[in-house]
């Protein structure tokens, strides 16, 4: 078709630009960082921070303190009651609702004109880029895109300023080749109740020729599972048998891997995106393997703390991009032209190579367990249970742990909640093994777990399909881009739920 062949010849030319910035990160970091100084200067906040006469990366660092959403939040609040020039020189009337996790408080995140289409816009057409340079002569013009945004909810004050989600924001802005092969329709698309959206949504797509979906892994395998029960299908395939493509991203696939292997029925091309409110960061570029490339001219200026020496906004060791080392765990700190200047993100990465720089997101810097000395991420809890789930032929729908303190002794252990897709045939013999797989995954869980010194035998509860949705429901983070968090050190999510089965 004619459309596809012009589409596949447009997309194409964009890697060049991905060669660039692969092959010369350091450089494409420089530009960047000139670029986005020579507009903070512009600014309220570059003149409250005396940047007009900085030169370096190091005099950068000195004059503008590490920031969070606490630090910049009287700025953002400001700009929303519609002052302009604040932390980026222009009039900002779009924000997006952070959905983070259900952990975190809700962010309203400044979305500049800059941001939009050189950041999220640009680094979604280079993944596709890549994807036609990895797989030549796909035909995904000829067919719908399926994206699976989150809440439509918007608000648009007296200033004419718009608050709503990110996808919201991105949806009602693209532009009119991509709304042409976008599914569903706008007004199914920008639904804010989800369980009203989920209908609907399975129910327009079905007779359409979906090539590609993108979207939470959670959450989509909802809305394939509603396709496949109003359809009749048995798999994904028999509804849609051109699909070739899921993008996803804002959570680990790994452990969702064998639910959508099951759904979908046939192989098809998974490719992960590092995109959030804050910005789009990384991009799967190699099929054969998971890590992300990042995204170094995307008017984004990096920075890491590493976590060994990690203290929140008084965080002493700073480094930038041709300092950080392969294997040690960083905490992200970005400058963006949205206007978040040192902005510590929250979340953490490890860098598997350099030159080119690929990394793999851990986690948060606030989920993790470390009750009993312990040190246990995310990434250490995902691998865990992905590896117990493929080794006993089951598969889990979500998963959260918390500490448990034992009063009686001095010993305490995990405690899990787990909602699974597809129980195991043994349960006693999965919790054994999520146990010793906890141990290869983390040697300090592995030491303090030596005769139950330290660390007891984990406590389990395995709850009913639908719980975690269901607490998700009740404290109004139904669908989208919610996502339950993994790990906490403290009970408070934990005990919700327990209160909720109860």
């Amino acid at each position: 078709m004619p459309f596809n062949a012009v589409f596949s010849w447009l997309i194409g030319k964009r890697q060049s630009r991905i060669d660039e910035y692969r092959d010369f990160p350091i450089e494409s970091q420089k530009k960047v960082f000139g670029f986005l100084l020579t507009h903070v200067e512009k600014t309220e906040f570059g003149r409250s921070h005396a940047l007009n006469c900085i030169d370096s990366v190091e005099k950068f660092q000195q004059k503008i303190p590490l920031q969070d959403y606490g630090t910049l939040k009287s700025w953002i609040d400001r700009t929303i009651k519609g002052e302009e020039n604040l932390l980026w020189p222009e009039k900002t009337t779009w924000f997006a609702k952070s959905s983070g996790t259900t952990a975190d408080r809700i962010k309203i995140l400044p979305i500049t004109k800059d941001s939009l289409f050189e950041n999220h816009y640009a680094n979604g057409k280079d993944l596709l880029a890549q994807y036609y340079t990895n797989l030549p002569n796909r035909k995904l013009y000829n067919s719908k895109h399926l994206i699976i945004g989150g809440s439509g909810e918007v608000i648009t004050n007296s200033e004419g300023i718009f608050i709503g989600d990110l996808s919201a924001i991105i949806i009602n802005h693209l532009p009119w080749w991509t709304e042409l092969r976008r599914s569903p329709k706008k007004e199914i698309a920008l639904l804010s109740n989800w369980e009203e959206k989920l209908e609907k949504m399975a129910i327009a797509v079905i007779e359409e020729n979906i090539c590609i979906i993108a979207g939470v892994p959670s959450w989509t395998s909802l809305l394939l599972k509603k396709v496949l029960e109003i359809s009749g299908k048995k798999t994904i395939i028999e509804v849609w048998p051109n699909l070739e493509l899921y993008i996803h991203g804002g959570m680990n696939f790994a452990p969702y891997a064998v639910t959508f292997n099951k759904l979908i029925g046939s192989h098809i091309n998974y490719v992960e995106s590092y995109n959030s409110s804050e910005g789009y960061f990384g991009l799967q570029d190699q099929l054969e393997t998971k890590d992300l490339l990042l995204l170094t001219d995307s008017q984004v200026f990096y920075e890491f703390i590493p976590m060994s020496e990690f203290d929140g906004l008084a965080s002493k060791k700073v480094i930038t991009l041709e300092q950080v080392n392969v294997n040690e765990e960083y905490a992200l700190v970005i400058s963006t032209s949205s206007g978040l200047w040192r902005y510590i993100i929250g979340d953490t990465l490890r860098f598997t190579s350099v030159f080119p720089f690929r990394f793999i997101v851990t986690g948060r810097i606030s989920h993790f367990i470390n009750a009993f000395g312990e040190k246990l991420i995310v990434e250490h809890a995902e691998s865990a249970i992905t590896a117990t789930c493929r080794a006993l032929q089951c598969s889990m729908r979500d998963f959260t742990v918390a500490p448990k303190f034992n009063s009686e002794n001095s010993t305490g252990c995990h405690e899990w909640i787990i909602e699974f897709e597809e129980e195991p045939k043994d349960i006693e013999n999965f919790k054994i093994t999520l146990d010793l797989e906890l141990k290869k995954a983390n040697a300090d869980y592995d030491s303090k777990r030596f005769e139950s010194l330290n660390i007891d035998f984990p406590s389990f509860h395995f709850v009913p399909a639908g719980t975690f949705q269901s607490w998700l429901k009740n404290i109004g983070k139904l669908g989208g881009q919610h996502k339950v968090p993994r790990l906490m050190n403290n009970r408070t999510i934990l005990e919700q739920i327990l209160l909720l089965i109860s």
